[in-house]
């Protein structure tokens, strides 16, 4: 079994992909195991260039000091050339109909003038990341398996009709990991996107502005702290963060604060200390650019010369090898 995973750096890291993904990847993966910094995911909409290439290489140290093994980690536009050419070989592989059926491109096109192109066909880059490294196992939400199952199809076509090349991979849910949401506004998720930053705690924060946006963070009715992710979200959502970096059960913690302001300044000193040797490492990692930039090439060669014999393969059974 080989696992795949991305994430892409359309901002900085936040305490939810913290949570929810890069602690798991830390610690709860196997030797042949890959992850990403999915760049190049990052362009199907206008941005700026400088500002990605910044947060590529901030994503990859907080990856690493987070507890990432350096030996599994690469950023996907160093192997551009490698999944350009098997995108191609994908997308004539791929049907128009197939493409244009993926729901986030419907949800995200929706009323948009000029949209990229790359919108419409970055599930074939997505299918060309999991297939150039064999990945058999792609933990992914539920927005993202329709995805995955693109990638299933074309390999099995490609398989099929050419011959065997590619790991048929699967969908899988990961583990369930903290239900993060916005400090502000407790009904959506925490991202790295979001227009308001105030209800985001961002990995890099410094102690003293995650004690802030905690103490300002939205509340419910009620006298006394309950758990009821329903009714309640807003002091839910402060239990579930104090629950994932305590590791004990939100329940329990509910009846351990006579009030908000207890639980906040609990709340605050847990994520403080959970996100202190992150961010220290990162910022050592930031500093050190040699070191940075040898696990980056590192990576880049491991990551091309594991998926080199079935681009090979590929090209040469497609006829153009």
């Amino acid at each position: 079994m080989v696992q795949l995973s991305g994430i892409t750096p359309s901002g900085h890291v936040h305490l939810g992909n913290h949570l929810g993904a890069l602690r798991r990847f830390a610690s709860d993966s196997e030797p042949d195991d890959l992850f990403f910094v999915s760049d190049l995911h990052a362009m199907t909409t206008a941005h700026n260039p400088a500002k990605l290439r910044a947060l590529a290489t901030e994503q990859l140290a907080v990856m690493v000091a987070t507890g990432v093994d350096p030996e599994r980690v690469f950023v996907q536009s160093d192997i551009a050339k490698e999944l350009g050419a098997l995108t191609w070989i994908l997308e004539c592989t791929c049907s128009y109909g197939e493409a244009a059926r993926m729901i986030q491109f419907k949800e995200k096109a929706k009323g948009q003038a000029g949209v990229r192109l790359s919108l419409l066909t970055y599930p074939v880059l997505m299918a060309a990341d999991i297939l150039l490294q064999g990945a058999s196992d792609v933990p992914v939400g539920e927005d993202q398996s329709q995805h995955v199952e693109l990638a299933r199809t074309l390999a099995r076509r490609f398989n099929s009709t050419y011959g065997d090349v590619f790991t048929v991979p699967r969908a899988v849910l990961p583990p369930t990991g903290a239900r993060v949401k916005d400090l502000a506004e407790p009904t959506r998720k925490m991202s790295k996107s979001a227009h308001d930053a105030a209800g985001v705690v961002f990995v890099l924060d410094e102690p003293d502005q995650v004690r802030r946006k905690i103490r300002r963070a939205r509340t419910d009715g009620g006298s006394v702290p309950a758990y009821a992710p329903e009714s309640r979200p807003g002091i839910s959502n402060l239990l579930d963060l104090l629950a994932a970096c305590t590791g004990r059960d939100p329940n329990e913690l509910a009846d351990e604060y006579p009030s908000y302001g207890v639980l906040k300044d609990a709340v605050a000193d847990a994520v403080i200390e959970e996100l202190r040797p992150v961010r220290e490492r990162t910022m050592a990692l930031l500093a050190d650019t040699a070191e940075l930039e040898r696990v980056r090439k590192a990576g880049a060669i491991r990551a091309a010369e594991r998926g080199d014999h079935r681009l090979s393969s590929a090209l040469r059974l497609i006829g153009a090898g």
